[in-house]
């Protein structure tokens, strides 16, 4: 299975709609949305943005890994 790397965030207050490229070596924390200016943070039990509000989990969850250890995993596999 090849992993995703473009994923839609939507935002929830206004609906805005963003194809952003998602990183393979970092958890995204924080976006703004470039239409209400809302800073969107991940849900409880989400590791990302990507995982909250995307169209397609970030890598490391498409991967297998779970939202607990997703980031830690990338990050010690660097």
């Amino acid at each position: 299975m090849s992993v995703v790397l473009e994923s839609i965030l939507t935002c929830p207050d206004c609906g805005a709609r963003k194809t952003e490229t998602m990183p393979t070596d970092a958890c995204l924390y924080f976006y703004e949305c470039a239409s209400c200016k809302t800073l969107l943070r991940p849900k409880p039990g989400d590791c990302c943005v990507f995982c909250s509000f995307g169209s397609v989990p970030c890598p490391p969850v498409q991967s297998g890994a779970e939202a607990d250890d997703c980031c830690t995993s990338v990050a010690s596999a660097s």
